[in-house]
C-alpha cells in the first residue's frame, strides 16, 4: 500500500475510533437544531402560560376603570347596599341578586361564610349579606370598591358578568366558575335599571328617565343590546326588543368574526365592549361609527375614544389569548341519544346540508363566515345594525349551554326543533320527522 494511501486509511481509522468514544449521533445535525430550538420553545411555553393567567385575571376581575361610570355616575352601588347601609332604597339581598341572574363564586367565599350559609345562619333576604359577598369578591363579574369603614363607594363590572356562570355545585346560582358560558339567567337591563341616576343614558339617547328604564326592562333574562348606544334603536319593526341573547365566549379559536352580526374579531369586540359598553378607560378606534347609521355613536365620540391613562389596551392581547384557550364544553352524559346522533351526523353532512356553512370541526366557515338575511330566511333588522349588514355563521359547539333563552341572535326559535324546521322549510330539504329528530340529537351532542 502506498504511503499516502496508508496515511489516509490511518487517519480515517483514527477518526472512526474517536467518533466511537464521543458517541456522535447519527442525526447530529437534526439533534443540534433541536437543542438550539429548545430555549425558543421554552420561551413560547412560558409566554403562553403567562398570557393565559393574565387573560384569566383580566376576564374575571378587571373593571378597566369602569367604576367611574357604574359607581361615580350611575351610583349603582347605592341601590345595591340600600338606605340602611348608606345607599338608597331597600337594597339588593342575595335572594334578589340570584333572582336576576347574578352568580356567586363558591371558591372565593371564606370558610366561615360557607359554614354559616350551610347552617342557615346567613339571612339571604338582607342586603348586608350581599355586601358580605361583595367584600369577599365572590359575586361573579362585579367588584365593590369600599371605603375605610367597609361601606361601598363605587361598583365596577367585568367581562365575566355576562360571559361566565357557575355549576350550581353549592346551591342554585352558587358554585365553581364556568368561564365562557353565556349567563342566560342574567337580567342585565333589570340590574342597570336599579341605578339611581340614569342621566348619562338619558342625555345620550335623548329619552327621559322613564323611557330608559322601560327599554332596559324590556330586554329580559339573558339578553343585552350592545348597539343601543350606537344607533338608538330600541326595538325591531315587529315590536321585538332590540336586545340579543348573550353569546358564548368559548370555542372561538379558529373563528374569524365575533358576535352574531360580525363587526370584528374577538379582540376587536373586547375593545368595543370594554370602551363603549362597560365604559372603561381605554382607546378605541373604528371610523365606521361616524357614519349616519350610528348617530348616537357619532354624538358620543365612540369612533375615536382616547383616555389617559389607557387601562384597557395593554390587556387586550392576554384577554384574547385566554378566551381562545377556553374550549367548548362537552354535553353531559345521557343528554342525547348516541345512536340517533350518529344518524344525525350523516344527515348534517349530507341531505340536511348543515355542514355547507357549519364546517366541522369549527362548525362555522373557515374564512369569511357572513351571510345576508335572505340567505338564511330571516329579517335583516339586527344585521342592518352592524357595519356589514350581514349575519355570521354561529359556531355550534357547546350548543347545550345555549338552550335557555332560545336560538338565533334574538332567541326567536325556542327549541332546536324550531331551528331544524325553519331550515328544512327554507331550503326545501324534505326532511322526514325521524330525520329531524336524529339531526336534533346530533346538534345536542356537539
Amino acid at each position: 500500500m502506498p504511503r499516502s494511501l496508508m496515511f489516509v486509511f490511518a487517519a480515517g481509522l483514527g477518526l472512526a475510533i474517536a467518533a466511537s468514544f464521543v458517541h456522535v449521533p447519527h442525526l447530529s445535525v437534526q439533534a443540534q437544531q433541536k437543542a438550539a430550538a429548545a430555549p425558543a420553545d421554552s420561551t413560547i411555553d412560558q409566554n403562553a402560560r403567562r398570557m393565559i393567567e393574565e387573560g384569566r385575571r383580566t376576564f374575571r376581575y378587571d373593571t378597566f376603570g369602569d367604576e367611574a361610570f357604574w359607581g361615580d355616575q350611575l351610583k349603582l352601588h347605592q341601590a345595591i347596599v340600600g338606605a340602611k347601609l348608606g345607599g338608597v332604597g331597600p337594597g339588593v339581598s342575595p335572594k334578589t341578586a340570584l333572582s336576576v341572574g347574578l352568580k356567586v363564586d363558591v371558591d372565593a367565599l371564606p370558610a366561615d361564610l360557607v359554614a354559616a350559609i350551610k347552617a342557615g345562619k346567613v339571612n339571604m333576604d338582607d342586603p348586608a349579606s350581599t355586601v358580605a359577598l361583595l367584600k369577599a369578591n365572590a359575586v361573579v363579574g362585579v367588584t365593590a370598591f369600599l371605603n375605610a369603614n367597609g361601606t361601598a363607594r363605587a361598583v365596577g363590572i367585568q367581562c365575566a358578568l355576562c360571559h361566565s356562570t357557575v355549576d350550581d355545585s353549592f346551591a342554585p346560582g352558587i358554585g365553581h366558575r364556568l368561564d365562557g358560558w353565556p349567563n342566560r339567567d342574567l337580567n342585565v337591563g333589570e340590574i342597570v335599571a336599579l341605578a339611581p341616576n340614569l342621566k348619562p343614558f338619558t342625555d345620550l339617547l335623548g329619552v327621559d328617565d322613564a323611557g330608559v328604564r322601560k327599554v332596559l326592562k324590556s330586554w329580559g333574562p339573558g339578553k343585552y343590546d350592545a348597539e343601543l348606544v350606537q344607533d338608538g334603536k330600541t326595538a325591531a319593526p315587529n315590536g321585538r326588543s332590540g336586545a340579543t341573547v348573550l353569546p358564548a365566549a368559548f370555542g372561538l379559536a379558529g373563528v374569524n368574526l365575533h358576535t352574531y352580526s360580525g363587526w370584528g374579531s374577538v379582540t376587536y369586540w373586547n375593545a368595543y365592549v370594554a370602551n363603549t359598553q362597560m365604559h372603561g378607560k381605554g382607546t378605541f378606534f373604528d371610523p365606521r361609527l361616524n357614519d349616519k347609521q350610528f348617530p348616537i355613536a357619532a354624538k358620543a365620540g365612540y369612533a375615536n375614544v382616547r383616555n389617559t391613562p389607557d387601562m384597557i389596551t395593554s390587556k387586550l392581547a392576554a384577554l384574547q389569548f385566554y378566551q381562545l384557550a377556553i374550549p367548548a364544553p362537552t354535553p353531559p352524559p345521557g343528554s342525547f341519544d348516541q345512536a340517533a346522533a350518529q344518524r344525525g351526523q350523516a344527515l348534517f353532512g349530507g341531505q340536511a346540508k348543515c355542514a355547507t356553512c357549519h364546517v366541522p370541526p369549527l362548525f362555522t366557515e373557515p374564512g369569511w363566515a357572513m351571510h345576508k338575511a335572505s340567505e338564511i330566511g330571516i329579517d335583516a333588522f339586527q344585521a342592518d345594525r352592524s357595519p356589514d349588514k350581514q349575519y355570521r355563521t354561529t359556531p355550534l359547539k357547546g350548543l347545550f349551554t345555549r338552550q335557555k333563552g332560545g336560538f338565533y341572535h334574538d332567541g326567536r326559535f325556542a327549541t332546536l326543533e324550531a331551528v331544524v324546521n325553519h331550515y328544512s322549510d327554507h331550503f326545501k330539504l324534505s326532511l322526514t320527522a325521524p330525520q329531524k329528530r336524529d339531526l336534533i340529537e346530533y346538534l345536542k351532542s356537539l
